[in-house]
C-alpha cells in the first residue's frame, strides 16, 4: 500500500518495539510523512530520526498539548490526512477497591484525550482524511482487573461511531482497532512471568499473541482507501471469539497488578 506524500501524526509511540512505534515505522515506510508525539522527546526524537518524521512532546491528558501538536502539523504541512492515537494509561484495580483519581486518569487519557484528538486532527483534514484509535479488547471482553481502563475504552469505542456519523459528510473516516494480548514494551513484565503468555495464547485461535506489527498492518489498511467508518475491529488472531483468563488462571497475576495498582 502507498501512503505517498500523505501527512500523518501518531500520539504515544515513544516506546522503542511497541505498537505506536511500530505504527510510526510502517505509516513512513508506505511513504508518509510523520509527526511522531509522546510525553517523552528524547526516544521520539530517534524514532523520528530513523523514519525521517518530526517530533513533538505531548501529554494526551493535556488538551491544549493536543492543540499544539495539531497546530504543529498545520504549520509543517498545511494540513493533515492520517492521524492515529495510541497513547494508553492501563489503569488497574477492582470497582470496590477504586478511587476518584485513578479512575479520572483512565478516563483522561484513555477517553477524553480521543475527543480532543479526533476533535483537532479532524479540523485539519479534507475528504480521504483517516482517524484511527487504539482501543482494546478488554472494552468489550472482561478483563479482570481492568475495570477504570476498560469503561474508558469502551467510551472511545461508541465515540468512534459518532465521529463517523459526524465527519462522514466531509470525506474523513474514523475507526478503531481492539488489540488483544501484545507482546510489547507496555505488557513486557506480565509476559516475562513464566507460563504467562501461554495462558493467553491458549485463548486465541491463531495460537499466539499479538506482536506490534500485526496492528501497524490492521492501522496502514484503515489509513489506505478502505470503504470503512465507525468501526471498531478486533485485531487479536480470533480472540473476540473466545475470552481472556481469569485471575485464579494466570501464575503470579494477583500479586502482579496489586503491586502495580
Amino acid at each position: 500500500m502507498s501512503l505517498k506524500d500523505k501527512r500523518a501524526v501518531v500520539l504515544g509511540c515513544s516506546a522503542a518495539g511497541g505498537s505506536g512505534w511500530a505504527i510510526a515505522e510502517a505509516l513512513a515506510k508506505a511513504g508518509a510523512k510523520v509527526l511522531v508525539a509522546a510525553r517523552r522527546l528524547e526516544p521520539l526524537t530517534q524514532l523520528a530520526e530513523k523514519i525521517g518524521g518530526l517530533a513533538q512532546a505531548c501529554d494526551a491528558a493535556d488538551p491544549h498539548q493536543i492543540a499544539q501538536l495539531a497546530h504543529t502539523a498545520q504549520e509543517a504541512w498545511g494540513g493533515l490526512d492520517i492521524a492515529v492515537n495510541c497513547a494508553a494509561l492501563p489503569v488497574m484495580g477492582l470497582i470496590a477497591e477504586s478511587e476518584v483519581s485513578p479512575v479520572q486518569q483512565a478516563l483522561d487519557v484513555n477517553y477524553l484525550a480521543n475527543v480532543h484528538f479526533v476533535r483537532q486532527m479532524a479540523a485539519l483534514m479534507g475528504e480521504g482524511g483517516s482517524i484511527v484509535l487504539i482501543s482494546s479488547s478488554s472494552a468489550s471482553q472482561v478483563v479482570l482487573p481492568h475495570f477504570a481502563y476498560a469503561c474508558a475504552k469502551a467510551a472511545s469505542d461508541c465515540l468512534v461511531r459518532y465521529a463517523a456519523l459526524e465527519y462522514g459528510p466531509k470525506g474523513i473516516r474514523v475507526n478503531s482497532i481492539l488489540p488483544g494480548p501484545i507482546r510489547s514494551d507496555l505488557s513486557r513484565e506480565l509476559f516475562e512471568v513464566p507460563g504467562m503468555e501461554d495462558v493467553f495464547a491458549r485463548e486465541v485461535p491463531l495460537g499466539r499473541i499479538g506482536l506490534p506489527e500485526d496492528y501497524a498492518d490492521a492501522v496502514l489498511w484503515l489509513c489506505g482507501p478502505a470503504y470503512v467508518t465507525g468501526l471498531n475491529l478486533p485485531v487479536s488472531g480470533g480472540n473476540q471469539l473466545t475470552r481472556s483468563p481469569r485471575l485464579d488462571e494466570l501464575p503470579q497475576a494477583e500479586a502482579s497488578w496489586q503491586e502495580n495498582s
